[in-house]
């Protein structure tokens, strides 16, 4: 005859048993806890992590985004640092690639001669503006174009949506930071991941419809934005070259 188990061995039995059963996986069955050390967002619903992310990305000073975002059928790479005062980076369509900076309402371009041949600009002309910054005029039409990739509440607000009902998808990884992402129609509306560590910032953007791919870091870190040098600018005018 079998000796029935008695005091810690009796309970440690049922516990086995009691787990063996149980194939949901509910805690107190394993000893790891997937919020544990969380800032506890992967235990909301998916409406509530979301209005918490937008919020975090509001109330943030600085950004850096990078990635692709596609755009009435063109492409855009995009590098930025972005903050309130203005933003700094690269960017990069029909394989020109260009630098922008924006300090408060003073807005440059830099590209190479190549970028400003390829408009109305002479050789001689293109050759000059060559890895100088370019002050755009606020009268010009590039000015209106090329100052919403520097602006921060702008490009947050156009990017970070998702579209249709929302839900959870699970927890990921970003660049070694534990995530949840929350996704729009189970993913063809978009899908974000959002920080599981720290405030619950956006990282990861997928965007619904194929409308490209990006990352967010440096969340609230703050970077020096100066206009440049004389020796760094040349002045074309009231208009630049269309290009």
């Amino acid at each position: 005859m079998t000796a029935i188990p008695q005091g810690r061995t009796l309970r440690a039995a049922l516990l086995s048993a009691l787990c063996a059963l149980v194939v949901t996986g509910l805690t107190g069955c394993s000893s790891e806890d997937p919020d544990a050390g969380t800032n506890g967002v992967g235990k909301l619903s998916a409406d509530q992590i979301q209005r918490k992310t937008l919020a975090a990305a509001e109330s943030a000073d600085a950004v850096r985004l990078s990635g692709n975002v596609v755009t009435s059928g063109r492409t855009y790479k995009l590098d930025m640092s972005l903050k309130d005062e203005g933003g700094m980076g690269s960017v990069t369509a029909e394989g020109a690639t260009f630098r922008l900076l924006r300090v408060d309402e003073q807005l440059f371009l830099m590209a190479d001669a190549d970028f400003w041949s390829g408009g109305d600009a002479d050789a001689s002309a293109a050759a000059k503006l060559n890895g100088k910054y370019v002050k755009v005029p606020r009268t010009d039409p590039s000015y209106k174009k090329f100052i919403g990739f520097t602006d921060m509440d702008v490009l947050l607000d156009g990017l970070l949506t998702l579209h249709g009902k929302v839900e959870t998808d699970g927890r990921h990884e970003q660049s070694g930071t534990r995530t949840v992402r929350i996704t729009g129609d189970q993913g063809s509306g978009g899908s974000l991941d959002v920080s599981l560590e720290g405030t619950p910032y956006p990282l990861r953007m997928v965007r619904g419809g194929g409308a490209g791919t990006l990352t967010f870091s440096a969340w609230g870190k703050n970077f020096t934005l100066e206009e440049p040098k004389k020796g760094e600018t040349v002045d074309y005018g009231k208009q630049l070259p269309t290009s």
